[in-house]
């Protein structure tokens, strides 16, 4: 069996989660809990490029906010 996330010829959505992690997800498949529908259905590449673009910091944003807090605490 081909793998679905490799699959040129289907559509894909982007995918974001309430952390700010990114997903390339293929259009055929239920969009998981917790996950948004960001772009798409659209090709692989444009899907690609969108999450490229927008997902610049890999931290998931709890981990972000937890390491603001804490340099807010240094004295």
């Amino acid at each position: 069996m081909a793998n679905p996330f490799e699959n040129e010829e289907q559509p894909y959505l982007a995918l974001v989660n309430d952390e700010g992690q990114y997903s390339l997800w293929p259009g055929f498949a239920e969009v998981p809990a917790g996950w948004e529908v960001v772009l798409g259905p659209d090709e692989r590449a444009a899907c690609l490029a969108y999450i490229n673009e927008h997902w610049t910091d890999m931290r998931p944003k709890s981990l972000v906010a937890a390491m603001n807090a804490a340099r807010s605490d240094q004295p």
